[in-house]
């Protein structure tokens, strides 16, 4: 089965189609104002109402940072979000646990700075019985201060050791047309997220770069 793909950071309608158009599984959508791809509710609205006409409309997914689980549920709600990706300091009964109004509908994003630490999270934030379409973890590249987007590469050789014991980890951090498919070789993850590595600026997508993105990752 061929990898998923998330293009995430998306701000404007032209690069969400393009990414669709280009078969892009997900499409992540920044709330959180400090990040420099942020989008407003208002401007995601309009982008998901144009989506949701179309028939191959992928899984839509918004990136909080620590926000309340009735912010994250109502905002999954008034924007017709699929998924909420949690990428904070978000305490792991938010996602694992059956009584949680976001189970089933959100995952957690990690950036852990040793393979310990890595182990640990993984399996405090690990969705039990996880949905087919759900990802189970999302593993980034460490960073002392910024919640991702670092355009970063990570530790392929642990996320490896994450992706063989997790089903459905989702790796991010660093990748690009150039080596995604070296990434996906190397952890065979069950889907690969990138940002900063097909854009032309913060927050603005380079189509040429999505599209051949996507190619690489689902030859693999």
């Amino acid at each position: 089965m061929a990898v998923k793909v998330k293009i995430c950071g998306i701000t404007n309608l032209p690069d969400a189609q393009v990414a669709v158009e280009a078969g892009a599984n997900y499409l992540g959508f920044i709330l959180y104002p400090p990040s420099k791809r942020a989008i407003t509710p208002v401007a995601l609205k309009a982008i998901v109402n144009e989506l949701r006409k179309q028939s191959d409309c992928p899984t839509l997914v918004g990136v909080f940072v620590n926000e309340t689980m009735s912010h994250v549920a109502q905002v999954l709600e008034d924007c017709r979000l699929d998924l909420a990706q949690l990428s904070g300091e978000e305490v792991p009964s938010m996602v694992a646990d059956r009584q949680s109004i976001l189970f089933g509908r959100a995952y957690k994003g990690i950036q852990p700075g040793s393979q310990i630490e890595a182990e640990v999270e993984a399996e405090w934030y690990t969705v039990p019985d996880r949905p087919d379409y759900l990802p189970s973890l999302l593993v980034d590249t460490y960073h002392p201060t910024l919640k991702g987007g670092t355009g970063e590469k990570g530790n392929w050789s642990a996320s490896a050791l994450l992706a063989q014991k997790y089903p459905g980890l989702m790796l991010a951090g660093g990748l690009d047309p150039q080596n995604v498919a070296d990434a996906i070789r190397q952890v065979r993850p069950f889907a690969v997220d990138v940002a900063s590595g097909v854009e032309s600026e913060p927050g603005k997508k380079d189509h040429a770069k999505v599209r051949d993105f996507i190619e690489r990752a689902k030859s693999v």
